[in-house]
């Protein structure tokens, strides 16, 4: 098989080739058909997450260890499984669920093996899908796709499944209440789209870029506002929604969106949900949090039973497609510095 890996930190990934792996009990091999790039990604290859303050989550100190292949929104086709498989055959397509935990503690037997403090997450601690073929450890961690565009398809592994988990956390119940989406990224959009299966009331984006508030409105925001002028785009988002968004999902994750965000709420009982990884650090008023009775929760990625859920709605004609840009991955450079640059509409997706 051949995969582009990390080789050194930050700089361009490298192909190199590697016998094909074999799988032991019940494992799964799959040759990739596509894998998406995801911002995370970025972070990944960049080897830490900014923590503001001149502090840095270390990769290294966490495992990751060169030369290393990225890839978290995989779906392939089976090629060969172990011994113990038998919800599968080669032939068969399928999405890789790649949050996956350690399969013995407590979290993992809930079904939130992304709370799992020892992770195996394909593509992130276990070589991923920017390859041509790539291992699973489990077979219960694929899910079928069948109907779906797989250039679509293997973006709901991590976009779609963070954007519902996301969604669920805004608490939302009412069709009075106005939800704030900072930021229409991939993420954002992914969001945007499946919002009307998931919560009820009016929406509202915030983002600086023209062409991606017009992919918005596209997408079905009630209204768009350019966040760059702070002020006016809070009082905007006030008028629009009568005093305030009942709760604002941050999929930037910079200290500018996320006070905009809060500043953007109701006065008293919004809610804040954090989602974005871009970095810095948040300086805020402790006594506005019970005076304003404040909930600012962190969302990261979702369940299996999330991307069960997610590739239900696609196949029930409830989701639009995402907008993606499908190239080969002899390009994964490029399109990784078109990610990084902002350039990027929807998703980018690689094929072998």
């Amino acid at each position: 098989m051949r995969s582009w890996q990390i080789i050194r930190w930050g700089e361009p990934l490298e192909p190199r080739d590697y016998p094909d792996p074999k799988p032991e009990g019940r494992q799964v091999v799959l040759r990739v058909l596509t894998s998406g790039i995801c911002h995370s990604d970025l972070h990944l290859w960049q080897g830490y997450f900014d923590l503001g303050g001149g502090e840095k989550l270390d990769i290294t100190t966490r495992g990751l260890q060169l030369p290393f292949t990225l890839g978290h929104e995989v779906l392939g086709e089976v090629v060969a499984v172990g011994p113990e498989v038998h919800e599968v055959r080669p032939g068969d397509r399928r999405i890789v669920y790649p949050w996956i935990g350690c399969g013995a503690c407590a979290d993992c037997a809930r079904g939130e093996e992304l709370l799992c403090v020892k992770p195996r997450v394909v593509g992130t601690w276990r070589d991923g899908g920017y390859s041509t073929h790539v291992l699973v450890p489990d077979a219960r961690y694929l899910v079928d796709y069948d109907g779906l565009d797989p250039a679509v398809a293997c973006t709901y592994a991590c976009s779609g499944v963070t954007a519902l988990s996301a969604l669920k956390k805004t608490g939302l119940s009412r069709d009075d209440q106005t939800l704030l989406m900072v930021g229409c990224g991939g993420v954002g959009l992914q969001a945007l789209q499946m919002a009307r299966a998931v919560v009820p009331g009016r929406i509202v984006v915030a983002e600086p870029d023209p062409a991606k508030r017009e992919a918005a409105l596209a997408a079905g925001a009630d209204h768009v506002v350019d966040n760059r002028d702070t002020k006016a785009a809070v009082q905007a988002v006030k008028d629009f929604s009568s005093g305030g968004a009942a709760a604002a999902i941050d999929f930037v994750g910079r200290p500018e969106t996320a006070r905009f965000a809060i500043d953007a709420l109701r006065q008293k009982g919004g809610t804040l949900v954090v989602v974005g990884l871009y970095g810095d650090r948040l300086v805020y008023p402790l006594p506005l949090f019970p005076l304003r009775v404040l909930t600012v929760r962190g969302s990261y990625v979702g369940t299996l039973e999330d991307l069960r859920e997610v590739v239900r709605y696609a196949k029930e004609g409830r989701l639009k497609p995402l907008p993606v840009k499908t190239v080969p991955i002899e390009h994964v450079n490029a399109a990784m510095a078109d990610l990084a640059a902002g350039r990027v509409t929807g998703r980018i997706v690689l094929k072998p």
